[in-house]
């Protein structure tokens, strides 16, 4: 049986991991690094970079560079938290056919899940080079307050790149899971609060750890909140500086949007140690009368006064966190730090006031959601069977009822995997087909929901209104994705329902897009062998240029001009030489190089050997 493997697939990081034993190892990426960036890039020639590589050329290919796709996975075009990513995002979101939200590169339009497929298809690679083997079955985290569209999508995330995901955790429980099993005092129950602050989500969990038992007593969260707003508030400061001293707008301008972005990051991780922070862009706008340079200074003063009412938005939901599970602040035990964001010295102190005791720092807030994603696995599996996980739904499931009013079935933190049945009839006489709309949220009228699905129950034999008894029954299973089956009682036949759904990947979609992302392998497999060659018939060309230079005046004068002429042949040809025409250059190259070769040593062979002995004194 292969590893399995935990994947916390972040908003601007991800992370990687698996268990050797009772150890939690991090895989690291191919440049060393225990995280990999969550961007994706299109290049012109076609090429497609995830994670560092990626961010790297983000600045001059702006327009076709993806960050934090996850703040688009499983929502709607016209929802305002999309607005918010067009306003500010170099690349451009457009609407799908079904209304989704997807990204536009290189004239081709991505649903967020194919996107997020490349950055998980990146962390699969990683882990089979580092384990040697390959790696099918993971589990993947998501933000506790991830409805039932958005963890949908993830998961289809997970089949493009080519994974079985056997799990959909939440990530603050993820954190609990690594955080317990690292405890020393494993005895006794403990109450956590785990705060969880990232790239682009906010999230806090209430859970009791007792004798390898994990239960979620409740969660909270918004899943529109986190480092990214953080960097605008840097952006837009800039920006409007900028603005008022030259009348220029750099927000209009892509490729100066993304080095605002990227000096804004910058600056936010170094207010983090630092008291003060410098910032310099050269030549980032030019116009008639010259080139244009941004310099400015943020004190973490300046930089805590923009990001206080973002701190403060996350204190509601610990608050509402906190009521859910019937507990006071007092009786948490321990407050665990998760996700980058908790190293601003402000988000400490606003937690530690809150919660009224010092947070726990003992655990790598980068990493303990990935390590958890892990623990999971080798439950899921049966090798850890001393810990049971009891999760939550973090959001109410219900129906749509007459005037447009949200009845609720399957209330929020319901520990899950749950059910609930409910019995529908007809409205009029020989009515042959009943519509039941699912929606989540928690908002008393239909439209401030998140529309799931509409059931249509079909092929009812005519009967009075009110006579027939449709028995629906709604499932949210262990990743909290929503099912629902139904029942004709008075036949007792299980009719089949029919679902119409707002959003999301048709299962038609992910297949094609599992075969273009298996297509896109052996696209990449190819030009990673092209690249190779090429870089041996580069490094064989050099030598080969330098042997002919060096010790070309042992050879006759007609065979060093045909070399010569060669190798400037080659040359011309390299650059867009397939495989088989570069395994040609390359046995070209290393002719000529063993026939210098050859030449220099019998020239040498010639020369007398040794010499006179040494006087002796």
């Amino acid at each position: 049986m292969g590893k399995t493997i935990g994947i916390d697939l972040g908003t601007t990081n991800s992370c990687v991991c698996f268990i050797d034993g009772d150890e939690r190892v991090v895989i690291p990426n191919s440049e060393g690094a225990r995280t990999t960036p969550s961007v994706v890039a299109l290049t012109e020639n076609g090429q497609r970079l995830v994670g560092h590589l990626a961010k790297r050329q983000g600045e001059t290919n702006a327009e076709n560079t993806v960050y934090a796709v996850k703040r688009l996975i499983g929502r709607r075009f016209e929802e305002e938290d999309v607005k918010r990513v067009i306003e500010s995002s170099p690349f451009k979101v457009v609407g799908s056919p079904k209304g989704d939200a997807w990204v536009h590169l290189r004239g081709k339009d991505y649903s967020p899940s194919e996107v997020s497929s490349f950055i998980l298809r990146e962390l699969k690679g990683q882990a089979e080079d580092y384990l040697g083997e390959e790696v099918t079955d993971v589990v993947i985290t998501v933000p506790a307050y991830f409805n039932d569209a958005q963890r949908q999508a993830t998961k289809d995330a997970g089949r493009i790149a080519g994974l079985n995901v056997l799990r959909i955790v939440n990530e603050p429980t993820a954190a609990a899971l690594a955080y317990g099993l690292g405890m020393a005092d494993t005895s006794g129950q403990h109450r956590v609060a785990v705060y969880d602050l990232g790239g682009g989500t906010f999230d806090v969990s209430i859970l009791e750890l007792a004798d390898g038992v994990f239960s979620v007593l409740s969660t909270s969260g918004d899943t529109f909140l986190g480092g990214e707003d953080f960097d605008y508030r840097i952006i837009d400061m800039l920006a409007d500086q900028f603005n008022e001293e030259h009348g220029v707008d750099l927000r209009e301008n892509k490729m100066a949007l993304q080095r605002l972005k990227e000096e804004a990051e910058r600056a936010k991780c170094e207010l983090s140690s630092r008291e003060d922070t410098s910032i310099s862009l050269p030549f980032i706008h030019a116009d008639a009368t010259g080139p244009k340079h941004l310099e400015a200074s943020i004190t973490r003063d300046q930089y805590e006064e923009m990001i206080t009412d973002l701190v403060e938005r996350t204190m509601t939901p610990c608050q509402k966190a906190l009521e859910d599970a019937g507990l006071a602040k007092s009786e948490i035990d321990v407050v665990l730090l998760v996700g980058g964001m908790t190293r601003t010295p402000m988000v400490r102190r606003e937690v530690s006031a809150f919660f009224e005791k010092e947070p726990d720092t003992s655990v790598n807030p980068d990493e303990v959601v990935a390590m958890g994603a892990a623990v999971q696995s080798s439950i899921v599996r049966g090798e850890l069977t001393d810990v049971l996980l009891l999760d939550v739904t973090p959001l109410t499931l219900g129906i749509e009822t007459a005037g447009g009013v949200f009845t609720p079935l399957i209330p929020r933190n319901t520990t899950i995997p749950c059910s609930y049945m409910e019995t529908f009839t007809t409205a009029r006489d020989n009515q042959q087909m009943v519509r039941v709309h699912v929606l989540q949220g928690e908002r008393q009228m239909v439209a401030g929901n998140k529309s799931l699905a509409k059931f249509e129950m079909h092929g009812i034999p005519p009967a009075p209104r009110g006579v027939p008894e449709i028995q629906v029954t709604f499932n949210i299973d262990e990743n909290g994705i929503v099912s629902v089956s139904a029942k004709d009682i008075g036949t007792g036949i299980e009719q089949t329902v029919r679902v119409v759904a707002d959003g999301g990947l048709s299962e038609n979609e992910i297949e094609r897009m599992v075969e273009e992302a298996a297509a896109h392998e052996e696209q990449d497999a190819l030009q990673a062998q092209v690249a190779e060659k090429r870089n041996q018939a580069m490094g064989l060309l050099y030598s080969t240029e330098r042997s002919i230079n060096d010790y070309g005046h042992m050879l006759p004068p007609q065979e060093r001009e045909e070399m010569a002429q060669d190798v400037a042949t080659i040359n011309e040809l390299l650059e867009g030489a397939t495989v088989d025409e570069l395994t040609t250059i390359i046995s070209s190259l290393e002719s000529t190089a063993y026939r210098i070769a050859e030449i220099m040593y019998a020239s040498m062979s010639d020369q007398p050997q040794g010499g006179e002995p040494a006087p002796e004194e």
